[in-house]
């Protein structure tokens, strides 16, 4: 009775984690569309306060791995769920632009430290056959908290101050959380720790005769710096090297981007109404929610190692896929805002003038290479950026239904011109589609793969001594490496080319798959422990 109990409650953190991590990333797309006006914020004021909630998770994965090691990952989430109640509260009553930086800084930190002791403490919970599945639910957690964020965003869009609304409810799951896990023991509980039915067929990190010596010697739990990382001792060096290949394989992949133009896409294949975009984008996300199901059932069974392998070959063909259509129906991509603080500009760039509600045409299916879809550049574009650390789906195509005084019913963008490249239109609905169903499945196979795997490796291959540092500090990169491929994103593709920097990103996914089939073992069906001593004891 206490096993199950054990169970359902971590099962319960795991989720609300998750829930509370996505929610806070989606919500701030629809706030700064209200947050724009109430506060008359710049491009400039509207990218700094984006930027917050990231600087305060990088803080976090800086700091976070001592107070996890030092004082426990159930005090940790405990602290990061009364620091988040706090910042949840500053924003809810914000009256100025530097309240709501402080805010999101803190809703920020608080969110990067749970997000690692969450993971970490669940690992440490459950026994080795149900570690897969528990540690997975809280990437199901952030989609389902990225898709309520959507809902909420556009319940309160037309609600005056709705955006205190929008940042006030993250206090309903926080402190759910906080009383599930009040109920939680302090020190992992330890069921079936060696003998489990699952080690079977295992892909051994060292012979059958080593295995029973692991079996029969004490587990001793010993003490590591930060420096120790970096050295020989008890094979870290191997361990960091794969933690930090997987944090940075799964931005380098490309899904950040391929997230974040997601739009572009819906609007090439017809979805040229905001509504009907929307639609495309929650379906973008219901597609996610189930590949993460998918992952969840199969992370104990099929391994780790095989959802890794498997996501990022599908990855590399999609983008491939991707890189290569474009190169026939090229996709026109949007700058980042410019000129926000210019209320007639305030809606990003467009390709073609803008033309009154009266000239335009009744329903248009051109491709927007061709000018027929608008992007929403400004606070759209900003708060994609932070959304996608941990490959939630974002979609510009939301932003635009939910704001902006209704400019977007009363402008348009009319095309000017014969299909791209002399492509016949009908071969290039085609490629559109071609495109589209590539970044569905590339959707799928990075929930399925990188998405929950990442953080599962991570929570499993590292001392206990270590773990939170550990963890951290891959964190850390995680959150750089995004914001780096975030940014210099759209420099890349004006220097070779959206064709090619896709076809790149297929090139990463090759050597990811490589990268994992030589240094990432498997470990679905062994207690934490016995992998341990497998890594200490072989390279």
């Amino acid at each position: 009775g206490r096993a199950l109990l054990v169970l359902l409650l971590s099962a319960t953190v795991s989720l609300l984690g998750g829930l509370i991590f996505g929610y806070e990333l989606g919500i701030i797309s629809g706030a700064l569309l209200q947050l724009q006006i109430d506060f008359q914020l710049s491009c400039f004021k509207q990218e700094v306060l984006v930027s917050s909630l990231l600087i305060g998770a990088l803080l976090a994965s800086l700091v976070g791995g001592i107070l996890i090691d030092r004082h426990g990952r159930r005090r940790a989430i405990l602290v990061s769920n009364l620091v988040l109640l706090f910042g949840s509260l500053i924003l809810t009553l914000a009256r100025s632009f530097i309240g709501l930086v402080i805010g999101r800084m803190t809703v920020g930190f608080a969110i990067s430290v749970s997000s690692m002791a969450c993971c970490i403490y669940v690992s440490e919970m459950v026994a080795a056959h149900q570690r897969g599945l528990l540690v997975s639910l809280y990437e199901a957690g952030i989609t389902v908290g990225i898709l309520l964020s959507y809902a909420l965003n556009y319940i309160f869009a037309d609600v005056a101050e709705g955006w205190r609304y929008m940042f006030g409810l993250a206090i309903a799951p926080t402190a759910m959380q906080f009383l599930s896990i009040l109920f939680l023991p302090v020190n992992p509980v330890k069921l079936n720790s060696w003998d489990s039915d699952s080690q079977k067929g295992l892909i051994q990190l060292q012979t059958m005769e080593d295995r029973e010596v692991t079996k029969r010697e004490p587990y001793k739990e010993k003490h590591y710096s930060f420096l120790d990382l970096f050295r020989t001792r008890d094979n870290m060096r191997s361990r960091t090297l794969v933690g930090l290949g997987l944090v940075l394989f799964q931005q380098f992949t490309g899904q950040p981007n391929v997230l974040g133009y997601a739009s572009k896409i819906f609007h090439s294949v017809g979805f040229q109404s905001n509504s009907s975009a929307i639609l495309a984008s929650v379906g973008l996300g219901a597609i996610k929610v189930v590949a993460t199901l998918v992952a969840i059932a199969f992370a104990d069974k099929a391994g780790r190692r095989a959802l890794l392998i498997a996501g990022c070959v599908v990855m590399a063909i999609s983008v491939t896929t991707i890189g290569l259509t474009s190169c026939t129906a090229p996709l026109a991509m949007a700058r980042d805002c410019k000129a926000a603080a210019d209320s007639n500009a305030s809606h990003g760039y467009t390709q073609h003038p803008v033309m009154p509600a009266s000239s335009r045409p009744p329903v248009s299916h051109f491709p927007p290479a061709l000018g027929a879809g608008r992007s929403q550049a400004g606070p759209g574009f900003a708060a994609t950026r932070v959304a996608q650390s941990r490959g939630v789906v974002t979609d510009s195509s939301h932003i635009q239904k939910v704001g902006l005084a209704g400019q977007s019913e009363k402008e348009t963008v009319e095309s000017t011109g014969s299909p791209v490249s002399g492509v016949p239109f009908t071969e290039h609905m085609v490629l559109n589609w071609i495109t589209l169903l590539s970044m569905m499945a590339f959707v799928s196979a990075f929930s399925i793969g990188f998405g929950p795997m990442t953080w599962l490796v991570l929570s499993e291959i590292y001392p206990a001594g270590i773990r939170g540092r550990a963890f951290a500090f891959c964190n850390s990169f995680n959150w750089a490496a995004n914001l780096l491929i975030s940014l210099s994103f759209l420099d890349l593709i004006d220097a070779i080319g959206f064709s090619w920097m896709f076809l790149l990103y297929g090139l990463m996914g090759v050597m990811a798959v490589i990268f994992i089939y030589l240094f990432v073992p498997e470990t679905k069906g062994q207690s934490l422990e016995e992998i341990d001593q497998q890594f200490s004891r072989k390279r």
